[in-house]
């Protein structure tokens, strides 16, 4: 989903409790928006979907930003950049930059790392063209992602014998995920850095996110901020809430989607 909050769906792809049903709202969350606040948006939404792709970034931000202080979810129902959807995990939109951005690679490894973004940027880069697809039932066709394969930062820090999964952490300090190890070892794992080739924005989980092209959004993890081989998997964010660990579009979560292609 794109953008969460404890208790909303993540807008790149997932919701709570279970497929299709949003849990309660969590406590402390944010103020609640207004209703001239949500018809605002409402409005800004709107003149979104008309305008160019910088204008169209800035209001990415703004919407997002007001999602994750929106307890009544109706913000989730806004149109987004391309198509996409926003909701919130966190109480704010997270912001990381050149300067303070990091990426760690630990755990079962021969040879830990640390990632600025321009190391990950020298790094040879993967395009993919791909739907996105939703397991709220919203899909953008042909959305591309670029970056880094994932294979290519576990082959360079060595993983051990006893790893058999990898396990996600974010910046925004709340989103988690995970894969086997095979998942992970795919060619369609990317650690993102463009969409639609541009930089990905925070609205979008950026600088750096994981992008599983061939599961639902959900797993692709916004905000990447640390990757951790594991013995075996640890369940994500959302799995905590009701969603399969194994998210292949259309083979998971009671839904029958096409797959992504």
């Amino acid at each position: 989903m794109d953008n969460h909050t404890a208790g909303q769906a993540a807008a790149d792809g997932g919701t709570g409790a279970e497929p299709g049903v949003e849990p309660g709202v969590e406590e402390g969350r944010g103020a609640p928006v207004g209703r001239r606040v949500v018809l605002g948006m409402l409005g800004l939404g709107a003149v979104g979907v008309g305008v160019g792709g910088a204008v169209q970034g800035r209001l990415d931000s703004i919407l997002a930003s007001v999602s994750a202080k929106d307890p009544t979810g109706v913000t989730g129902l806004l149109p987004g950049g391309g198509g996409f959807r926003f909701y919130s995990v966190s109480d704010s939109i997270p912001h990381r930059g050149e300067s303070d951005y990091r990426l760690t690679v630990g755990g079962l490894v021969d040879r830990p790392a640390s990632y600025r973004l321009s190391d990950l940027r020298a790094l040879p880069q993967t395009r993919l063209v791909r739907d996105v697809q939703c397991v709220t039932g919203w899909r953008v066709p042909k959305t591309a992602f670029s970056g880094v394969r994932l294979s290519t930062l576990l082959d360079a820090a060595g993983v051990k014998s006893a790893g058999g999964a990898v396990h996600f952490t974010c910046f925004d300090g709340v989103y988690t995920e995970s894969l086997t190890l095979a998942q992970a070892r795919r060619s369609d794992m990317l650690v993102a850095l463009t969409m639609d080739d541009k930089p990905v924005t925070a609205a979008h989980g950026g600088p750096v996110r994981l992008y599983a092209a061939p599961m639902y959004f959900y797993k692709s993890a916004k905000w990447l901020s640390g990757i951790t081989v594991t013995e075996k998997v640890e369940r994500g964010y959302w799995e905590h809430y009701g969603y399969d660990v194994d998210g292949w579009v259309g083979k998971s979560n009671g839904r029958h989607d096409a797959p992504t292609s």
